[in-house]
């Protein structure tokens, strides 16, 4: 039950939870745990043009296959690794004409990967994938009629030549994609362009205040600890982000995969008083006041979600800097719906190239972040690492500096030094050290340099603001 990697961990029965991992060995923040190649992984539909698959690697140019004109490959060398997955499923799409959606190509990839190496217990697995949970039993009508669909779906595309499986596999199948299939995402983490399946990452069971984080890092998803665990800890991982209501968390558990979150901060509502946080003093709102806000706050991202859509920066920025007028005299540092017109004004803004003001709100976001998140939180590290990058930009090269060494020490610990952003990251804090030095030696002449470097050099723009939250740990449908 515990080869190929997995001796760290044991697989046991826990109490009201069904199936979880603990761990056999002490373990300390920023330990490797295991590190699990996928059962069987695809690329999104929406990205089977830009992203390698087999590495899952964004390219410019990347190989198409000749055969079937659907798979993309980095070189020929990721072409050769994936002929074994991309054999039946090369000549599959060649026959129907078309290539299927990306539950299809997963579903098939599984059973063609049973086909070959048959049923039960596969190498360095602790549980056969007949034997994952699938909630079928759970979905509801909608659910239920999609399901029906992807069976139809599959049963099109599965070669008649091929070994034909029962209909209860198959829909099994299916509720495995739905309820345990795993979010892969590029190399550098900041876009989810895939989904597989992870048999022995699938028996972590979710606590809003975990022990682990999850990674996909040069191929394999990757268990690493947060704190410090000893032996007979169990391994947990959250399903969900941390930056909501308790409430909120719970129902988006109990929709999304079946189970009603008994966690201790669930239970205690913890760190639920500070989301909602309030102005204190003698000026303190009434609840009336305070709910008006929070109305307005709602309202308000709604128009901003439609905005981005349609590109218009201009506009969000305008709803931000209103939304923000009512906000700041009513609502706390630390409460939700601040720090959430917060992220977006900071993203938006250095989009534009408006880093003075960018930065002021991204270091207002990080403040109330850090009261918030567990201090080794993945997407605190993503958050600090931008807003550092927004302060270099501002010319604020000391607060940039700070931030940026504050989020190399998180992602050193929930990414880990070998992962290309911890990487790209380790550039920009040795980058920004020499120019602190240069700064606190002759503030002048570093603005002089700073000015000149920059007209000699295309200004980097930051990314476009994108609708799409950091990649979550579980691909499902929301």
């Amino acid at each position: 039950m515990t080869k190929g990697g997995m001796e760290a961990v044991e697989l046991f029965t826990a109490e009201g939870k069904g199936r979880g991992l603990k761990a056999q060995k002490e373990f300390l923040p920023g330990d490797v745990i295991f590190a699990e190649p996928a059962y069987a992984a695809v690329v999104f539909d929406s990205l089977t043009h830009v992203i390698c698959h087999t590495c899952f690697k964004r390219q410019e140019r990347l190989h198409r296959c000749g055969q079937c004109k659907f798979a993309h490959y980095c070189d020929r060398t990721c072409q050769r690794a994936a002929w074994l997955n991309h054999k039946n499923e090369c000549s599959a799409i060649k026959r129907h004409g078309k290539a299927p959606s990306e539950n299809i190509r997963l579903a098939a990839r599984i059973l063609w990967k049973m086909e070959r190496e048959g049923t039960g217990l596969s190498e360095g697995c602790l549980v056969p994938i007949e034997e994952l949970q699938n909630h079928v039993d759970s979905f509801g009508e909608e659910e239920k009629k999609e399901l029906r669909a992807d069976v139809e779906s599959f049963l099109e595309f599965w070669p008649p030549h091929c070994q034909q499986f029962g209909m209860q596999l198959i829909s099994h199948i299916f509720g495995v994609i739905s309820c345990n299939g795993f979010t892969l995402s590029d190399q550098r983490g900041l876009q989810a362009v895939g989904v597989g399946i992870f048999p022995n990452l699938c028996q972590a069971n979710h606590d809003c205040w975990p022990n682990c984080t999850v990674v996909f890092n040069n191929g394999k998803i990757e268990l690493r600890a947060l704190s410090k665990i000893s032996p007979g800890d169990e391994l947990t991982v959250s399903y969900v982000d941390f930056l909501s209501l308790s409430e909120e968390r719970r129902a988006q558990l109990k929709k999304q995969y079946y189970f009603d979150c008994a966690c201790e901060h669930c239970k205690k509502q913890l760190k639920d008083d500070l989301m909602l946080a309030v102005k204190a003093g003698e000026s303190k709102p009434s609840a009336d006041t305070v709910k008006e806000v929070i109305q307005l706050s709602k309202d308000t991202l709604e128009k901003i979600n439609k905005a981005r859509m349609e590109g218009h920066y201009h506009e969000v920025v305008k709803l931000c800097r209103d939304c923000l007028k009512k906000q700041e005299p009513v609502l706390g540092d630390t409460n939700i719906y601040l720090l959430r017109i917060l992220s977006i004004a900071s993203e938006v803004l250095s989009y534009l190239q408006m880093f003075e003001e960018a930065a002021d709100y991204a270091k207002r976001m990080v403040d109330g972040y850090l009261k918030i998140y567990h201090p080794n939180n993945a997407q605190l590290g993503m958050a600090v690492m931008r807003a550092g990058v927004t302060h270099w930009h501002a010319g604020l090269i000391e607060a940039g500096h700070g931030l940026i060494c504050k989020a190399y020490a998180i992602l050193l610990i929930t990414h880990g030094p070998s992962h290309p952003i911890t990487k790209d990251l380790e550039v920009m804090r040795v980058q920004t050290e020499m120019e602190l030095r240069m700064f606190q030696q002759n503030e002048f002449m570093y603005y002089k340099m700073r000015e000149a470097a920059l007209k000699n050099q295309k200004i980097q723009v930051m990314p476009e603001p994108s609708n799409e939250n950091a990649p979550s740990l579980f691909h499902k449908k929301e």
